[in-house]
């Protein structure tokens, strides 16, 4: 598992796995180069999972203000790599929140949790005057 070393691949198979009662991709040409401008900044983070030196899943998303991490979207080519990537990435992180923006029975099986719109706010305030 890596962090940030394939970041445009990861977000391209996101865009162009096959999903399951899905006709098409909501990842445009233009978000991809929007999300490869704020992985290069330091935002976006993309998390690859290997198998015989082959990618065989991963996730991507952006971080704010170092506690909160909002999750893109994932892909897998074998089975549970994305979950794989996403359990460790969260162990290896000192995020506060990861907001996986639509609530599943998938997501709740790795930990997740449905919260208010504004205990949703509160994560949101900087931690930080300016």
């Amino acid at each position: 598992i890596t962090i940030n070393r394939n970041f445009k691949d990861v977000i391209e198979a996101c865009a162009n796995v096959k999903r399951n009662a899905q006709s098409g991709t909501w990842i445009t040409d233009e978000m991809i180069k929007t999300y490869c401008d704020l992985h290069q900044r330091g935002f976006a983070k993309s998390v690859e999972v290997w198998q015989n030196k082959k990618m065989v899943g991963g996730l991507y998303g952006v971080e704010l203000n170092d506690t909160i991490f909002c999750g893109e979207s994932m892909f897998s080519y074998v089975s549970n790599a994305s979950k794989i990537g996403l359990i460790k990435f969260i162990q290896m992180s000192k995020f506060k929140l990861i907001d996986c923006q639509v609530y599943s029975s998938h997501l709740e099986s790795l930990g997740a949790e449905q919260i208010s719109r504004s205990d949703f706010m509160q994560y949101l305030k900087p931690t930080k005057k300016i």
